[in-house]
């Protein structure tokens, strides 16, 4: 795959945040922050899969393209 649009990026980003932000919680706030992370993920999942379809790339290369953009830009995207 070629050149990983910024937005998915960005979006794969976020949802590592959300994901990372539910360390420690507990209870209703673990459950909440659980939701943000979810649907953290099914938005980068969207948008990989009609980035995915508009390229006539899988969806898995894509995602693994995003993922790999992500991880060379900052070691952990929960730290900054």
């Amino acid at each position: 795959m070629a050149e990983v649009p910024d937005e998915l990026v960005r979006l794969e980003r976020s949802a590592e945040e959300e994901r990372a932000r539910l360390a420690g919680l507990t209870g209703e706030e673990y459950d909440a922050q659980c939701t943000r992370w979810q649907e953290a993920f099914e938005a980068v999942r969207a948008a990989v899969t009609t980035h995915a379809e508009a390229t006539g790339t899988s969806r898995c290369e894509v995602e693994q393209a995003v993922k790999k953009a992500v991880w060379h830009a900052q070691e952990d995207p929960a730290v900054e």
